[in-house]
């Protein structure tokens, strides 16, 4: 509990300043949950469930993120989170309101998402996400990594980029939440060698072999996103014919062959997408997924590329073999998420989609994934 302690501390010298998130009374959020009602409750996974409530005080709608009791990891992810977004503030990123752990407690008070997660858009069967919002939040989760990685006091490395960690609100503006495996680096230092976490499908190729986290294995999670807005389809499809699993192997084959459009969303018509828009954000997602990581842009040069600021760049015709020494490395302690798997269901009551990346029994629970509309 020492960690806990500490938290108090740092927090509790910024409550005092006026900066960031408050400490929450737990009789507040026990009022603002209905005692944390089954009926409130928007999900529920590994470490914890997520319950809608109402401050009467702020007047405002807010997403209750409650960890198990006795989740260690859970507990450990809490901390993460509240020292690391606390401190941040920009309008792509996830407002954590508050926080407090109290009688064997610990919950996490976030702005309520509307629009939910954008898996939940990209595979509902019923209604289709339009192209000019897919390329706005394709823009507004670059822009959420340039601050992280470039603009904030140090460099924060996500480390699970994926479309379940990306929130959205009444305007369809994207907002990376869910900082629980976050790291902090400076700026002046490089890659940090950690436990490997993270989601299988948007791990770049060194994370997996090295165990490294860096601004480049975040701009890989980015890239596969990226495809994934543009594809309409998941990273991994192990029923698809040999050549179209992963998809970053098949969109790059279609990129060879110079029909890299063929790769398009099939539910989107020729004519309720912007070619131009759609080539731009497939070829950048290749480059951000490029498996040599010193060959990866920042996240800034993919935004001038994005914002037809700078020209498209030149990629080999053929996908390259990512080649890297790999140390030994004890995945008996991977954190990971995976792709597959249904532990995380019923997040929002206006959606039929089917989660792209639900978390599994790991260390790596997708907090935001619960921070979803029930209107």
């Amino acid at each position: 509990m020492d960690d806990v302690e500490d938290l108090d501390l740092t927090m509790d010298d910024e409550f005092e300043k006026g900066r960031g998130p408050k400490r929450f009374p737990y009789s507040e959020l026990v009022t603002a949950t209905g005692n944390f009602r089954e009926e409130g409750k928007l999900g529920e996974g590994g470490f914890g469930a997520v319950y809608k409530g109402w401050l009467q005080e702020q007047n405002l709608e807010v997403a209750i993120k409650r960890v198990s009791k006795g989740s260690r990891q859970g507990q450990k992810e809490y901390i993460s989170e509240v020292k690391i977004i606390s401190r941040l503030r920009h309008r792509n990123l996830v407002q954590l309101v508050g926080w407090c752990h109290g009688r064997g407690d610990f919950l996490l008070v976030y702005e309520f998402m509307p629009n939910g997660s954008l898996d939940t858009h990209l595979y509902n069967k019923t209604t289709l996400l339009a192209w000019p919002e897919r390329y706005k939040i394709s823009l507004g989760l670059a822009t959420a990594l340039l601050y992280l990685h470039e603009e904030w006091e140090q460099c924060v490395v996500h480390r699970d980029v994926k479309p379940s960690n990306v929130m959205l609100d009444s305007a369809f503006n994207a907002k990376l939440g869910d900082f629980g495996l976050a790291r902090l680096i400076d700026h002046d230092r490089g890659s940090q060698t950690t436990i490997l976490a993270g989601t299988m499908g948007y791990l770049a190729p060194e994370c997996v072999t090295t165990g490294k986290a860096s601004k480049e294995s975040d701009v890989y999670s980015f890239g596969v996103v990226a495809l994934e807005i543009s594809c309409g389809r998941r990273p991994v499809e192990p029923r698809e014919e040999p050549g179209k699993v992963r998809l970053v192997e098949f969109v790059w084959d279609l990129f060879g062959r110079g029909m890299i459009l063929e790769a398009a969303d099939k539910r989107l018509e020729n004519d309720q997408f912007d070619e131009d828009q759609m080539e731009r954000l497939m070829v950048v997602g290749l480059w951000c997924a490029h498996p040599d990581y010193n060959l990866r842009p920042s996240i800034k040069q993919a935004i001038s590329v994005l914002n037809f600021e700078a020209p498209l760049p030149v990629l080999p015709s053929k996908m390259p073999v990512p080649m890297y020494f790999a140390p030994p490395l004890d995945l008996s302690h991977f954190a990971y998420t995976s792709t597959y798997g249904s532990s995380l269901q019923g997040m929002s009551n206006s959606s039929n989609a089917t989660s792209s990346s639900n978390s599994t029994s790991s260390p790596s629970i997708s907090a935001s994934k619960h921070l979803l509309a029930s209107r």
